[in-house]
């Protein structure tokens, strides 16, 4: 044997035992995965390490989700009746006005002297009326008597109606100066919270353009737009949860009190209002939220997550249409005693999240496989492991490589024959090497291989 050819034997009986020995008695899981080169001898089936779990019955609801933003279901704006400039401000943003309550005043000089104005006007009214009332009568009584022609009479009546409408004149401007002395004072109509002012004291208020908005606090809705399946899906009545996007859990409950009867002609999207039952700290007209609303639920469903599904998709080409479908099936596997993984084709039924409702195909207690299954086939040999145990085939391939790295430098310290990763002889073996030597290894214990490669190494050792 030359001396190179003796190098090349003894590094590969240490990368044997090494793969046979430490990597068994470490990882049986990765033994048996090597390809025949572990515990259990050359050309072997492979093993693969999954993670199961059980089949359990769960709680799922078939669900719609839409953002929203939260408002209060009223929100009144308030308008000055009157405009001049604003003298004074007696609400800000977020104070809570109660109904009736002064939110700005008006200068009220000019409505004022209107006021009194309209007042003496009436109060002549009144003398002329009184006046003319008695003038009045006083000709009827001569009419009747002859005394006076008809025409007269017919003055003194003119004259009368005259006095009378003026009277109803300066009555009307006596109410509308006295409202708009009353408006220069601008009061909430409603009890709520202010959520909008528009003016600053010093400015013109001018009639119409709105002053204040005050939210009504009669509670809170949100108004989300749907899809039209969605959309015919839901129902008044059914219960929406509710949350903010920088929040886990529920920020709030409620319920679908109204619904549009048609979509929207430019969207196609037809409108829902959700009103809010329970609220969070964290809800308050403005906010965005998530809305998920509860089409269907079903308590004991078997449920699995979607992760652990293997898909399978088929091209149909239809003759008739001329047309390419996409058929897609789903199947899950078993863990069969631990060791033996069977496919199951599935009938699917509702979604939520990450998890789909099984309506055919598992039972409960079934060990579902949940990792790893991508590699499998049906009827598949497998190791069950869980937590630190489990390496998919990357991880365990990485640390191989990385255990014989380390071997190989701490054989290279002590002077043995396994090389580092730099310059390896073994690269240069021939086939037919490596042939003879699997031929050679394949029906050794392991104690035999620790006695040949010290046998070879003690050959290599002399022969240097």
């Amino acid at each position: 044997m030359t001396k190179l050819t003796l190098s090349a034997v003894l590094l590969l009986s240490l990368i044997l035992i090494g793969c046979g020995s430490d990597a068994e008695n470490s990882n049986p899981a990765q033994n048996a995965q090597f390809n025949g080169w572990g515990g259990g001898g050359f050309g072997g089936d492979r093993v693969t390490s999954v993670e199961t779990e059980p089949v359990t019955r769960q709680s799922i609801s078939e669900q719609v989700k839409s953002f929203g933003t939260i408002k209060s279901q009223d929100v009144v704006a308030i308008n000055p009746q009157v405009s001049n400039r604003i003298v004074k401000l007696y609400a800000d943003l977020g104070d809570t006005v109660r109904q009736g309550q002064i939110l700005a005043k008006i200068y009220d000089a000019t409505f004022k002297d209107q006021l009194q104005q309209a007042k003496s006007q009436l109060e002549q009214s009144k003398v002329a009326i009184e006046r003319d009332s008695t003038q009045f009568a006083r000709q009827q009584r001569l009419l009747e008597s002859n005394a006076i022609s008809q025409a007269e009479f017919d003055n003194a009546f003119a004259t009368y109606r005259n006095s009378v409408s003026q009277y109803q004149s300066a009555v009307a401007s006596v109410t509308q100066a006295q409202e708009n002395f009353n408006n220069t004072e601008v009061r909430s109509p409603v009890r709520g919270v202010v959520i909008s002012r528009t003016g600053a004291e010093g400015d013109i208020a001018s009639a119409g353009q709105t002053l204040f908005e005050v939210a009504n606090l009669v509670g809170y809705e949100t108004r989300i737009y749907l899809p039209v399946q969605d959309w015919k899906a839901v129902k008044i009545g059914q219960e929406v949860n509710l949350r903010v996007s920088n929040e886990r859990e529920t920020s709030a409950t409620g319920v679908v009190s109204r619904k549009s009867p048609q979509l929207d002609a430019t969207t196609g999207l037809g409108e829902v209002v959700i009103t809010l039952t329970e609220i969070g700290p964290n809800i308050y007209p403005g906010v965005l939220t998530e809305n998920v609303i509860s089409i269907v639920t079903k308590d004991r469903a078997i449920v699995i997550p979607r992760s652990a599904m293997v898909e399978k998709v088929e091209t149909i080409v239809e003759p008739e249409s001329n047309t390419i479908q996409l058929q897609r099936t789903y199947s899950v596997f078993v863990s069969q005693g631990d060791s033996v993984a069977q496919l199951r084709p599935l009938e699917l039924g509702i979604e939520q999240g990450d998890r789909i409702e099984v309506l055919s195909g598992l039972n409960p207690g079934d060990n579902i496989i949940v990792t790893g299954q991508q590699s499998l086939q049906d009827r598949g040999s497998i190791r069950v492991a869980s937590g630190s145990d489990f390496q998919s085939p990357q991880q365990q391939r990485v640390a191989g490589e990385n255990q014989a790295g380390n071997g190989q430098n701490r054989q290279a310290r002590q002077g043995g024959g396994r090389p580092g990763q730099g310059g390896n002889p073994f690269q240069n073996m021939s086939e037919e090497d490596q042939a003879k030597m699997r031929q050679r290894l394949q029906n050794m214990s392991q104690e035999d291989r620790r006695a040949y490669m010290d046998s070879l190494r003690t050959a290599n050792a002399s022969g240097n």
